[in-house]
């Protein structure tokens, strides 16, 4: 079976690479497209455009669509049709993409998944919602873990709660961190301040658009990261120690 592939970026590129099936790349970007079908094996490019002569009606079992999070329903509803079978997608929330398969692709199977990793450090954990499954989405899901994944069943909401805290507040404590300490030499380094250090050099490094995204999306996890943050700072002696007691509570 061949996959359709919409957005050739980096995750694009890396769900091509793990599917073990023909795969065919399409983007807003032609040129975008032919380096990830050239990077890809068994891979081509295909008209992003559904109306175009050559778009190929029926030809792929499945859509996945790989684009931001802030597109992926419009991207849903633009591209669903050209599935015979199923849609998925990786755009990182589910809410969203999954009420855009179920109003375009009522009849197709549907699979929304979340690598919770760059795709740089693959193999990694992936979250899914097999919201309408089948034997595409079943043989989808068996590649990625025949890759080495881990892939897990998980909820819309379940998923998209986690991510307040796993995405949106661990991201703004570790910008926050980088933000309020000033630069000291390595010798002061605490094993704590030097994991942090390279935490924010880890995420100081990648797409800031991606982590914008994920901070708009979910930004309650930043208004929880901020209350926490202001009740530390105006805390005497006695309060910072109940609130040290109420995070150990919390890691046991």
């Amino acid at each position: 079976m061949t996959v359709l592939v919409v957005g050739a970026g980096t995750m694009g590129r890396w769900i091509g690479e793990t599917l073990a099936t023909p795969i065919a790349f399409a983007d807003a970007d032609p040129d975008v497209a032919a380096t990830a079908a050239d990077a890809v094996t068994d891979a081509r490019t295909a008209p992003l455009d559904p109306t175009h002569p050559d778009a190929g009606p029926g030809e792929y079992a499945a859509v996945c669509v790989a684009v931001p999070m802030t597109a992926a329903a419009d991207v849903i509803a633009a591209q669903a049709s050209r599935a015979r079978d199923a849609v998925v997608d990786v755009a990182g929330e589910m809410i969203g993409p999954v009420s855009a398969m179920r109003e375009h692709a009522p009849d197709r199977e549907r699979l929304s998944l979340h690598p919770l990793f760059a795709p740089a450090n693959a193999p990694g954990t992936i979250a899914a919602v097999h919201d309408a499954p089948g034997p595409v989405t079943d043989a989808l899901r068996e590649s990625l873990t025949a890759a080495g994944n881990d892939v897990f069943d998980t909820t819309i909401a379940e998923h998209d709660d986690a991510m307040e805290s796993v995405q949106a507040a661990t991201h703004a404590a570790i910008l926050a961190w980088r933000l309020a300490a000033t630069d000291v030499r390595e010798e002061f380094h605490t094993p704590l301040s030097r994991e942090l250090a390279d935490l924010a050099t880890h995420v100081t490094g990648q797409e800031p658009r991606v982590y914008a995204d994920i901070a708009t999306r979910y930004d309650a996890g930043r208004d929880a990261l901020a209350d926490a943050a202001t009740e530390i700072a105006d805390a005497d002696r006695e309060r910072f120690l109940e609130l040290f007691d109420d995070a150990r509570d919390q890691t046991q």
